[in-house]
């Protein structure tokens, strides 16, 4: 722990619950439109699909896209597939838009602010800079920087993602605690030097509904209920 120097974050999921506020967002367009689905599973494999067009490819991949084309284009495809054809393109655009508006987990703000008064705090991303600026400032979600991955040209969970962020922390890899609630992105930071920290999200797919098996090495060095839990066993001062 005495080594630590800065925190980088993931945000999808780990900050911003994505399935509450996408879900509802469908429903809310579904109610409009006089169509009824599952927006819930709707909401889980539009994710799934956006999350591995967003990191597909190898070393050399260099996107010309960031994850809002990926959302309006990942949307208008999973719900074309599913018939519901009363919705329209400017249905597809909320969708996207949305994103732009999550709400964040309930512990985020008070814990995150007690990680800053200790350590760095930084998001690393996959989403896009304007995303996590437009989410997180009504929220109360306060960062000492915002790194997207769209800035590097390498997204997580390539390895390349979280030494650009080191580099550009000023702080070596080693000094870096990736925070986060997915084991491909902390075994990929792991892999680049980086010490880890798994927060619990196990509502992040949706109330009672299970997440996706991973299938990553996972050996984090703190395991978290929320962020005043990982707080507190950082040596943070209570707020």
């Amino acid at each position: 722990m005495s080594t630590i120097e800065a925190l980088t974050c993931d945000t999808g999921g780990t900050i911003l619950d994505w399935h509450a506020g996408i879900s509802a967002k469908l429903a809310e367009i579904g109610e409009r439109r006089g169509v009824e689905a599952d927006w819930a599973a709707i909401t889980n494999t539009y994710r799934a699909r956006s999350l591995r067009e967003m990191t597909a490819g190898d070393d050399a991949f260099r996107p010309d896209f960031n994850i809002d084309d990926v959302h309006r284009r990942q949307i208008e495809a999973v719900v074309r597939e599913q018939g519901l054809h009363a919705f329209e393109d400017a249905d597809f655009d909320a969708v996207r838009d949305a994103w732009h508006a999550l709400p964040c987990w309930p512990d985020v703000p008070l814990g995150l602010a007690r990680l800053r008064g200790k350590f760095v705090a930084a998001a690393l991303t996959i989403l896009s800079t304007r995303l996590i600026i437009d989410s997180c400032k009504p929220l109360g979600v306060v960062w000492d920087a915002v790194i997207s991955c769209e800035m590097i040209g390498a997204y997580k969970p390539r390895s390349a993602a979280y030494l650009r962020a080191a580099q550009w922390l000023q702080i070596p890899p080693s000094s870096c605690l990736m925070v986060a609630a997915h084991a491909f992105d902390l075994s990929a930071a792991a892999r680049a030097g980086f010490k880890t920290a798994f927060v619990k999200r196990p509502d992040e797919w949706g109330v009672g509904r299970d997440r996706p098996a991973e299938t990553a090495d996972f050996n984090p060095d703190y395991v978290a209920e929320s962020f005043g839990d990982l707080a507190d066993q950082l040596g943070c001062p209570a707020a």
